[in-house]
């Protein structure tokens, strides 16, 4: 299955928190989106990888997504190195997204900081045809995404560009919801972690909102790019 968009997270629920408001915009449009991530979140305070892995689906049937894997890298432990690259090297071949979706650059995470740049060296390896991969024993077309850009996570980055979520706010919200495991339930007697806390989600809203002021809108999501983008019609910006 070809994809129009490939979201690569480090973590399951970082893509919801950060961009699935993009997500759900763009499938209503009729685009083709997938989720990658990475790792199973094991390192993290509550829950456990099964469970995560049990609310990753419900957040894909959430924002109706068209494809969602994990690659169950070590939480935490994974590198920037070759023998990652090529596993997502694999995906992106599979796939063939026109745009791929990233970690935050920098961020309060080290491993979104790492997923940003493991995404970024494979989106520009998988078009380079003397890199050689298979899966199920076929061999793989080389296939380079037209653009990567980052999404914003917990540490406030300025973006270069935001995507109007308004219409789809209340989608993003029920999607990071499906993560129960993770975020406030006062009927929870695991453990509170920086995210399991009531305010959280009121950051999370409260970065929407301030993102969506800045084009004058209700609700925004802020990306970051990689290289200059180019227009040709000025009557198309926002």
């Amino acid at each position: 299955m070809k994809l129009d968009i490939l979201v690569i997270a480090a973590h399951p629920d970082d893509a919801e928190l950060a961009c699935s408001g993009t997500i759900a915009a763009h499938i209503a449009q009729g685009y083709k989106v997938g989720i990658l991530d990475l790792t199973k979140g094991e390192m993290g305070t509550r829950g456990t990888p099964e469970i995560r892995l049990e609310e990753s689906a419900v957040a894909a049937k959430i924002l109706g997504l068209a494809s969602r894997e994990n690659l169950g890298l070590k939480d935490i432990y994974f590198k920037d190195d070759e023998v990652h690259q090529l596993e997502i090297i694999r995906i992106i071949r599979k796939y063939q997204p026109e745009i791929v979706l990233a970690n935050a650059v920098t961020d309060r995470h080290p491993d979104h900081g790492k997923g940003a740049s493991l995404a970024s060296h494979a989106c520009f390896m998988s078009g380079l045809r003397r890199i050689e991969t298979n899966m199920k024993g076929v061999v793989q077309e080389a296939w380079r995404p037209k653009f990567i850009y980052h999404y914003i996570q917990n540490n406030y980055i300025k973006p270069d560009f935001v995507v109007d979520i308004t219409p789809y706010w209340e989608t993003k919200i029920e999607s990071i919801k499906a993560f129960k495991s993770q975020f406030f339930d006062p009927s929870n007697k695991e453990p509170e972690s920086f995210i399991s806390s009531e305010w959280f989600l009121e950051f999370i809203e409260a970065r929407a909102k301030e993102f969506g002021h800045s084009i004058m809108v209700k609700y925004g999501e802020g990306f970051t790019v990689e290289r200059m983008i180019g227009v040709n019609d000025l009557f198309s910006l926002k």
